[in-house]
Formats: C-alpha cells, sequence, structure tokens
C-alpha cells in the first residue's frame, strides 16, 4: 500500500531521516512508535508532501508521491490527521467537514453519513464553533473530516495526545472498525502503548531518524519497550 524507500531528509545541514525504509501494508493497522524527536511527525509530513525530501522514494500503490503536490496525494485517496487536530476554531464543525470536499476523491459533494455514524456528537454539534469544542470533540471532528475525503489510507499523529480517557477509548475502537469493518488501511503514531496494542497490527520503532524496529504486534517485547521506548 505505502512503501517507503530509502528515504533521507534534512532541516538546513541537520539530517533528520536517515535512509528510512518501511512497507505499511494494505488493510493492517501500523503503529509507528518512538521517543519524542525522533522524527515521527517529520515522517508523516514528507508522506503527505508537506516537507521537502534529500532522496529516497514515497510509492501509494503504483503510484510515486515523492514529487507530487501535498493536495494530489490527498485526491489519491491518503486522509491525515496532525498533531494538534489543526482544525478551523472560528469555523462551525459542519464547515469544517465541508472543507475536505474540496479534496475528496469521486465527485462526492455532501458529507458522507459515516461520519455522522461514527461520531454522531459531530451531527449534534454542527452549528458549533471548532473552537468551542472539547479536545476530544475537536479530535473526532478532525478525523471526520479526514474520512471526509473518503481515503483508502488514514495517517493519524498521535490521535490520543491530551484526550480524557473515555474518549480515548472512543477513538480506539472507531479506528479498529475503520480498519477492520471499513477496510482503511491505518498508520497511527501513538505513544501510549496499551493502545497501540489494541489497534496495531503491525509496528515500526523510530530512534535518531532510523527505523530500528519493525514486526507484527505481538512481537513488540520488553526489551524494546525499555531499549527505545520508555522514558
Amino acid at each position: 500500500m505505502l512503501a517507503i524507500n530509502s528515504l533521507n531528509q534534512f532541516y538546513g545541514e541537520s539530517h533528520t531521516l536517515w535512509d528510512l525504509t518501511v512497507d505499511i501494508k494494505h488493510g493492517a493497522c501500523t503503529v509507528l512508535m518512538g521517543r519524542n524527536g525522533v522524527g515521527k511527525t517529520t515522517l508523516l509530513q514528507c508522506i503527505m508532501g508537506l516537507l521537502p525530501i534529500r532522496s529516497g522514494s514515497i510509492f501509494y500503490g503504483e503510484a510515486e508521491l515523492t514529487r507530487q503536490a501535498a493536495e494530489l496525494r490527498s485526491r489519491s485517496g491518503i486522509g491525515y490527521v496532525p498533531q494538534g487536530r489543526q482544525i478551523f476554531p472560528l469555523l462551525t464543525v459542519e464547515e469544517n467537514l465541508r472543507i475536505g470536499l474540496s479534496a475528496a476523491r469521486g465527485n462526492t459533494k455532501e458529507i458522507p453519513e459515516l461520519v455522522y455514524q461514527l461520531f454522531p456528537v459531530l451531527k449534534e454539534m454542527l452549528g458549533r464553533r471548532g473552537g468551542d469544542l472539547s479536545g476530544g470533540q475537536q479530535q473526532q471532528l478532525a478525523i471526520g473530516r479526514a474520512l471526509v475525503l473518503n481515503p483508502e489510507l488514514l495517517i493519524l499523529d498521535e490521535p490520543t495526545e491530551g484526550i480524557q480517557p473515555n474518549i480515548v477509548q472512543e477513538i480506539g475502537g472507531i479506528i479498529r472498525r475503520l480498519n477492520r469493518e471499513f477496510g482503511l488501511t491505518v498508520l497511527i503514531v501513538e505513544q501510549k502503548l496499551p493502545f497501540a496494542r489494541l489497534v496495531g497490527d503491525d509496528f515500526f520503532i523510530m530512534d535518531r531518524g532510523r527505523c530500528v524496529e519493525q514486526g507484527s504486534i505481538n512481537q513488540l517485547n520488553d526489551q524494546m519497550v525499555k531499549e527505545y521506548l520508555t522514558v
């Protein structure tokens, strides 16, 4: 589904991603893990075309994304939920959702009913401004906005960050449904180990801009956690 090959990225003269090679399997939920500052968000931004790369390639199916504009990547079927949600606080819930329609695959003109099925609270709050929602509701709005694109691949950057525990559980259940019931391939950055084990099929761990461990989620052992994840 998504193949990242020998990816190198720099901030100025600072080398941030080092010959990174990872395959995200079609139909799987893959969890990207690692301590803060190891390059996880940088990698996602490279995938989405928000940061330039120095060398390497990114393939989405048969299509090479490496030099493709960011807006075209969304149209090709990739939904992205950035860290910090980045909703528009002065726009209503409905306006936030409708913004995604301009980049949706196909000729979709209406917000998919699936968004309201998964997040009924959004339907109740369509006229409320995004900035007036709680953190958990804003995260649901950010995921809903990505789903408006009708994606085949959903990328989420720390969706549980700053969210109350009951909403974390709810978001975990929704990610599992999207992956297992609706067939979306999912790539998720996550720091919480129990959540990663709940939703993930596969994992890979980054350290200092490199992929240092990868495998099925049941292969994530205590030694890896201690060496690369424990703060």
